[in-house]
């Protein structure tokens, strides 16, 4: 599976488990599956729902700032890929 990198995490909301990813490259949909890398972090997840501004969207793009719910902490400046299946 290939990966291009398309964020990072710019802040996590541990009560809620929200993580913040500002969108540097690419489209990101949901239904996509992301792969979450840092120095003490490393999961692949897949999108089930996002937000902006808390209103509910399917697609973001370069340069949007997304909440996304995750299954695990993740820690600022922890870089984010979309898995591109073949």
């Amino acid at each position: 599976m290939e990966e291009q990198e398309i964020g990072y995490i710019s802040n996590f909301l541990n009560k809620i488990s929200v993580a913040i990813i500002e969108m540097t490259d690419g489209t990101l949909a949901v239904g996509n599956t992301i792969h979450i890398l840092g120095r003490s972090t490393d999961f692949t997840e897949t999108v089930s729902s996002m937000e902006i501004d808390h209103v509910s969207v399917d697609t973001v793009k370069k340069g949007d700032s997304l909440g996304l719910r995750v299954s695990e902490n993740t820690r600022r400046k922890d870089k984010v890929y979309k898995v591109i299946e073949d």
